[in-house]
């Protein structure tokens, strides 16, 4: 039987996912591709450390040794930062090895210059695991996109950031004890700036835009912010009006532009991401045909983000078109120019007795914050004339008691 050669770069948490699992599910990767599949190298930084590795396989901390192996067919790069990756994978193709990343950071910036190397070099490119850990969004968005026209694409896409918010809800706990116990966990580096920031999202929010829609906004137009100005008192204050602070990244098409951003928002108890907790994932699409689907699960970890690679594995393998549905698509959303639309707002930090006539009044909350009607526009405006603080979109159904009739709110 013939073999199918694998050389995994990196052997942290990812890498030694990876390798375990080819080792484990041996019998059904040679049932799926009619090969064996079979670890030839691994790509280290420190020879001296201890690792559960079969006699055999060539460990090295030189790249170039691996390059130069008689057979190779695909490299599996579980290494973080831009570079020397990039580097190395772009070697990969070039010697006619089918390539595979978890590393979303470099993808998002140089995701498109490998898809074109490897359509070049008739070699294919698996991304998986670069966005959402275990789940299949990206190998769902591929099948949609034979027929479904993608309108928008929600998701809470990094567990760090989805924890913190979790724990200073039912722990009653301030962001920094939060933090503190992510870290404790393992579940946030020692500079959580990337997952609290909102960076990490944003990555796996450009690579969802290519996919979903054949290419990307302006980087420098997207709104991103991330979750460190949340208190514990406006999640009290909110949680009191059946609504969760989520991170969401959300991609949508508004005529020609697409228009995206990563920012913590407010979710109804009937939306999809309200039970979304700890480190989990979901991803929300809404398509022309299928109407909306929801994917949830395990963003990362070492067997979760395994999975997809593994996955990739079985697909690239099978020699995929290394863009398939990584096109420009045509599907449209019937809604106004960004900014311009209202929407539901919770307003915090508003100047006492404060009124406009643009805005709409849904609900006073509290002495200093209250739940409206308006455009983003107008709430910036709002922030400049110092008349409020803050503001936080709500997703989804809200429902008030007002002058004793129930009014319901849906906003997508």
């Amino acid at each position: 039987m013939s073999v199918i050669k694998v050389a995994i770069l990196g052997f942290g948490t990812v890498g030694e996912g990876v390798y375990k699992t080819i080792q484990s599910h041996e019998d059904e990767l040679t049932g799926v591709l009619g090969k064996k599949v079979e670890v030839t190298a691994v790509l280290i930084k420190n020879k001296q450390k201890t690792r559960d590795i079969n006699e055999g396989v060539l460990i090295t901390t030189d790249f170039a040794e691996i390059l130069n192996l008689p057979q190779l067919d695909v490299v599996v790069e579980a290494i973080v930062g831009k570079e020397p990756t990039f580097t190395f994978l772009k070697q990969a193709i070039q010697r006619g090895c089918h390539i595979i990343t978890a590393n979303k950071e470099m993808f998002a910036y140089y995701g498109s210059e490998l898809l074109e190397l490897a359509e070049n070099h008739n070699v294919s490119v698996g991304y998986e695991a670069t966005v959402a850990g275990g789940i299949p969004v990206i190998q769902t968005l591929r099948q949609l996109l034979n027929v479904n026209r993608v309108r928008q694409v929600q998701g809470i896409l990094n567990g760090t950031s989805n924890f913190i918010l979790t724990e200073m809800r039912e722990g009653k706990q301030s962001f920094a004890a939060a933090l503190r116990l992510a870290q404790e966990k393992g579940y946030a580096e020692v500079d959580p700036t990337n997952d609290v920031e909102g960076f990490d999202a944003f990555y796996k929010t450009m690579i969802l835009s290519r996919i979903a829609f054949g290419e990307e906004p302006k980087w420098h137009d997207v709104e991103r912010k991330g979750i460190t100005t949340i208190t514990s008192e406006l999640i009290e204050v909110t949680e009191k009006l059946g609504l969760r602070f989520k991170h969401i990244a959300s991609i949508s098409r508004i005529g020609y532009q697409i228009n995206a951003s990563v920012r913590p928002v407010l979710v109804g108890k009937f939306h999809p991401f309200y039970h979304v907790e700890g480190v989990e994932n979901a991803v929300n699409v809404q398509s022309d045909i299928v109407g909306s689907i929801t994917l949830q699960g395990p963003g990362a970890g070492m067997f979760p983000t395994a999975s997809a690679v593994i996955e990739d594995l079985v697909f690239v393998c099978q020699n995929q078109p290394p863009n398939k549905n990584y096109n420009k698509t045509t599907a449209a959303c019937e809604q106004k120019e960004k900014g311009n639309g209202k929407g539901l707002w919770f307003l915090q930090g508003l100047v006492k007795n404060y009124l406009s006539p643009s805005l709409t009044w849904v609900e006073q909350t509290s002495e200093d914050t209250a739940i409206i009607q308006a455009t983003q526009k107008e709430l910036e405006q709002l922030i400049s004339q110092k008349k409020a603080s803050g503001y936080f979109q709500i997703i989804g159904e809200y429902k008030i008691l007002s002058n004793n009739k129930e009014a319901n709110f849906a906003v997508l």
